[in-house]
């Protein structure tokens, strides 16, 4: 029994590993962002048992944190039940459990989650079938709480019909990023998607144009027909968009800038692009 867990074991480590090759520093910013921020006790279930509770009991876990070398059955019934549920777990120190609570933890800590996640493919058919034009945000790797909030807040504001974010190294949707969007997180569907690649090829196959809107843009946003149906593409404000990503985009665009800092914050940005696409579709 012991050799069957540590072959699991070992092929999650390895799937860990592989994610932590594809996306590089990102992946790394969110071990740190785990150790670093205050977790408010609400937003969390600690034990094995009352993890498996929650899942089973369909509660929308965002991720759970396992402690490093911890190895039993139990265990290994719940990184499978997270694999089957496609909910991502992440290996890591016991320092970094502890950061988070001090009481019993027993070596695992699930984060929930404030909102229940969306169907991307549902989405994109309803707002289809109901004559509208596509407005989907994507965020690649937008870590920070506060920016995700309001760039949420925006999004409600400004009509988009759904925010995608990837399933890892995105902001937590605990009880702060709800407070930051104002309770726009109750309102636009949030969409958690497995690979970000192969959700912005599924849009773009569903009839979508991409912007990806970067400092490095060639071409300034008022001059690109953005009132088609369209995918914002944010990344975030350290590693910016992912290349591969980049690559999808029908559009490369940026905003301009006139003074000496470079950039604007990417939740100021994000509403920018959100309401330059408002004044193309929209007569005042």
């Amino acid at each position: 029994m012991e050799h069957k867990n540590d072959n699991f074991k070992e092929r999650f480590n390895k799937s860990s590993n592989r994610s932590a090759n594809k996306y590089g520093s990102s992946f790394k910013r969110e071990f740190k962002q785990e150790g670093q921020d205050k977790s408010n006790e609400k937003d969390i279930v600690f034990g094995i048992h009352p993890i498996k509770e929650a899942i089973l009991a369909e509660k929308e876990i965002e991720r759970v944190l396992v402690q490093k070398d911890l190895e039993s059955a139990e265990v290994s019934d719940l990184l499978r039940l997270c694999v089957a549920r496609r909910i991502p777990f992440v290996v890591v120190p016991p320092e970094k459990l502890n950061r988070i609570t001090r009481k019993s933890h027993q070596g695992v800590i699930a984060f929930v989650a404030s909102v229940m996640y969306a169907s991307l493919d549902h989405i994109i058919t309803q707002v289809f079938q109901e004559g509208k034009m596509p407005l989907v945000m994507v965020l690649d790797h937008i870590t920070d709480v506060r920016n995700f909030g309001a760039i949420v807040r925006t999004a409600e504001c400004a009509g988009v019909h759904a925010i995608v974010i990837p399933d890892r190294g995105a902001a937590r949707l605990g009880s702060d990023a709800f407070k930051t969007s104002a309770g726009a997180l109750s309102i636009v569907p949030i969409c958690r998607e497995q690979n970000l690649y192969t959700a912005l090829k599924f849009l773009k196959n569903s009839g979508l144009q991409v912007a990806a809107c970067t400092e490095k843009g060639g071409t300034l946003m008022y001059k690109t027909d953005l009132n088609v149906p369209l995918v914002i593409l944010m990344g975030s404000e350290d590693e910016g968009i992912h290349p591969d990503h980049l690559k999808l985009a029908d559009h490369v665009i940026k905003i301009p800038m006139f003074g000496k800092i470079g950039s604007l914050n990417v939740s100021v940005a994000s509403a920018v692009v959100a309401y330059e696409v408002i004044r193309q579709r929209e007569s005042f």
